[in-house]
């Protein structure tokens, strides 16, 4: 089975907003790191999360790239059967 690189956009899954959430927080952390003036443990800490996120987003990336975009029109529960 072929990646997709278009499943990567799903706006209306939530999936795709943590996974922009975790990057943007990791850019944050990478900023925090070289601008302001962090100790030792600050800085340990803040490479931690750094690392946390960009590991959250790459596993949320992978999860959506494995899972088929819903249509536009559809909704998350079924349609009641006409009688």
């Amino acid at each position: 089975m072929a990646l997709q690189w278009k499943r990567l956009w799903q706006p209306r899954n939530p999936m795709f907003w943590m996974m922009v959430g975790f990057n943007v927080l990791s850019s944050v952390c990478t900023w925090a790191m070289r601008a302001l003036p962090l100790n030792t443990a600050g800085l340990l800490l803040v490479g931690f999360v750094a690392l946390l996120n960009v590991g959250a987003g790459l596993l949320a990336a992978w999860v959506l790239l494995r899972t088929e975009p819903k249509a536009a029109g559809a909704s998350a529960t079924p349609a009641p059967p006409a009688r």
